[in-house]
């Protein structure tokens, strides 16, 4: 695991249940406070992380996809 990679599951970790938009993790995963023009990283860091620590990455059940809001750690136990 990168240690951006790290620090992206550390933050959603912290906060389970809490929706954050990609400006939100822009800004508190990564530190720019405006939103850099090409986005298409994080869905990759979000697809790299669920195949590291989800038993089907492609029916996630700790990193979940809130559509069209953002992403955030489930509260619930698997």
């Amino acid at each position: 695991m990168t240690s951006k990679e790290f620090d992206l599951l550390y933050f959603l970790y912290l906060h389970k249940g809490q929706v954050f938009t990609k400006e939100q993790l822009y800004e508190n995963v990564w530190g720019f406070e405006d939103m850099p023009k090409d986005t298409s990283n994080l869905p990759s860091f979000i697809r790299k992380l669920r195949k590291k620590i989800e038993p089907d990455p492609d029916n996630p059940i700790y990193i979940i996809t809130v559509w069209g809001v953002g992403y955030k750690f489930s509260e619930e136990k698997p």
